[in-house]
């Protein structure tokens, strides 16, 4: 199994009036990204709004990004789907177009039960012969992964990684006391990514790293050279950004700061709303203190 760590900016999508996807925009994104020193990069992420595109979009936006990497830097795509066989329909065409690792979100609109769970993710690992990630977010996911669902996905021979955004630090060491060496943790925007070094983590899957890649990598070199006290500090100052995003829509946030560097990203996908004028200051200043 690769060995993934370090900063994976989960990308927007740049997608223009009409719904085509802008893949000169994304492609110099994804190259730029790589020139700032990331580890890695997750198309269609809570960044890159899967939510709200088709399957047509989703291709693009990863073949876009396996294209630009150019095999310099591990590519995990983002797999998300009410069905199991639909997620595992996206799985093997990722894989296929030559992504390096799958990120398995679920989406549920019925709830489902601790086996269903399971089962979802087991199948689109079973589906691959790339690495899997689990990803949780219960705060927009109907359905979350227990501690005892992940210790059985864990012995998995493809799953050996997870992704959690719950707000619980604690719940991450849970998981690590729990599962051992058989799964490790990437941390999410909801956590503090130094905290979770500290505690075992081996990096961050977010897309505030999307905008500040560099000072990201910085904090990550500070963090595995365990030069604490430096990484504190830096941290304390990025998460300033982390504050002003909590306040608005993420993708929103992520493109208009995009916007602000250039990078002609467009809108969020409707019904989501782009920042307003005084929402977009925001960012503008959240960006000046940080750079």
């Amino acid at each position: 199994m690769a060995d993934l760590h370090g900063v994976f900016p989960y990308l927007v999508s740049p997608i223009g009036p009409e719904g085509d996807i802008r893949t000169e925009v994304l492609s110099r994104l994804c190259d730029d990204l790589i020139i700032s020193g990331v580890h890695g990069l997750t198309p269609l992420g809570s960044t890159g709004e899967f939510a709200y595109l088709n399957e047509k979009q989703r291709t693009a936006v990863v073949q876009t990004t396996i294209e630009a990497a150019k095999g310099r830097v591990p590519v995990i795509a983002g797999v998300a789907s009410t069905s199991t066989a639909d997620a595992v329909a996206q799985a093997k065409a990722y894989q296929k177009l030559g992504a390096d690792g799958i990120l398995a979100i679920l989406e549920a609109y019925f709830p489902i039960s601790d086996a269903q769970v399971e089962s979802y993710f087991r199948a689109i690992a079973d589906a691959v012969e790339i690495p899997v990630v689990i990803y949780t977010n219960p705060q927009f996911q109907r359905s979350d992964l227990t501690l005892d669902v992940i210790e059985r996905l864990a012995a998995h021979p493809r799953i050996g990684y997870i992704k959690d955004a719950s707000t619980n630090t604690g719940r991450l060491l849970s998981i690590m006391n729990r599962c051992g060496d058989s799964i490790k943790v990437f941390s999410a925007s909801a956590h503090i990514p130094a905290a979770v070094m500290l505690i075992g983590g081996l990096g961050w899957m977010a897309g505030p790293a999307c905008i500040i890649p560099r000072q990201s990598v910085e904090l990550y070199n500070l963090c595995h050279a365990k030069r604490w006290d430096e990484a504190l500090t830096l941290q304390r100052k990025l998460w300033r950004i982390n504050e002003a995003f909590a306040r608005f829509n993420l993708a929103a946030c992520i493109k208009a700061g995009l916007e602000i560097q250039g990078y002609a990203v467009g809108d969020p996908v409707p019904p989501q709303a782009a920042l307003t004028a005084e929402q977009r200051k925001v960012v503008e200043a959240a960006l000046r203190d940080v750079s």
